[in-house]
């Protein structure tokens, strides 16, 4: 799905730049270039990289306890 339409920004770029260690808006629009245009996709862009940095550290804790397991 679209997020940014000024800049052809999916949510699957916002995703993907969250798992490369993107943590800001900021930095988000400078890898991306998300709501640099217009801005008003920015709102949105915010919750989208917290909810993939919280689904990724919900997750951490069950990577490493398998991985020590092993």
């Amino acid at each position: 799905m679209y997020v940014c339409i000024c800049n052809g920004v999916t949510d699957k770029h916002i995703r993907t730049a969250a798992g490369e260690g993107c943590r800001s808006v900021a930095e988000l629009t400078m890898r991306t270039g998300c709501g640099s245009n217009c801005g008003s996709c920015l709102e949105y862009a915010a919750s989208m990289l917290a909810e993939a940095h919280a689904q990724r550290e919900q997750s951490l804790p069950f990577a490493i306890l398998s991985a020590s397991a092993a």
